[in-house]
């Protein structure tokens, strides 16, 4: 059965550091829902209410551009091992750049990564937990370095270059943050 809790427990913030995988959704009022995968080590409890999140450069920014019209988030993790669980946060979220004030007080949190290209502040408003009891199980091997390999090869000024030709606009149109 499902439970909720109003902020992150002890033993909820040890199940989220002990995932390798975590899920982001966002929607805008109008247009399509964004479902992402993420992975590497980019995700950390900062208290019982808060949450962040550090984004590295991608095929698009939907959550920026959501976050923009709309300011939902939903962050959901599965264990894939151990006792079967789901777990949800509820909330909304601020996105910081490398450029604002906020950037080195967040960014110090995780390790250095080619192609960062965000930090999203997550104020959680609510936490689910629910059973999994039909998830498989899954053997984590290890992280996948092709992303990490592509941004460093691409350099700052390719990485940027990229920021303006792929990461302006949603999928829908809307603009991002990175939009100049």
């Amino acid at each position: 059965m499902a439970k909720f809790y109003d902020k992150i427990t002890t033993r909820i913030q040890q199940f989220i550091e002990a995932q390798k995988l975590f899920f982001v959704a966002t929607a805008p009022k109008n247009g399509r829902i964004n479902l992402s995968p993420k992975g590497m080590d980019t995700f950390r409890v900062i208290d019982q209410n808060t949450v962040a999140w550090l984004s590295v450069t991608g095929s698009g920014n939907e959550t920026s551009a959501h976050l923009l019209d709309t300011n939902r988030i939903t962050i959901m993790f599965c264990a894939f091992e151990g006792a079967p669980n789901i777990l949800r946060l509820y909330g909304k979220a601020k996105e910081i750049l490398p450029n604002n004030d906020e950037w080195n007080d967040y960014s110090s949190l995780f390790p250095s990564l080619p192609g960062t290209r965000q930090i999203f502040i997550v104020s959680v408003e609510s936490v689910q937990t629910s059973c999994g009891m039909s998830l498989p199980f899954y053997e984590y091997q290890g992280e996948r370095n092709q992303l990490n390999d592509w941004a460093s090869e691409k350099g700052k000024e390719g990485i940027e270059q990229y920021w303006n030709d792929k990461n302006q606009t949603s999928i829908d149109g809307l603009n991002t943050l990175l939009k100049k």
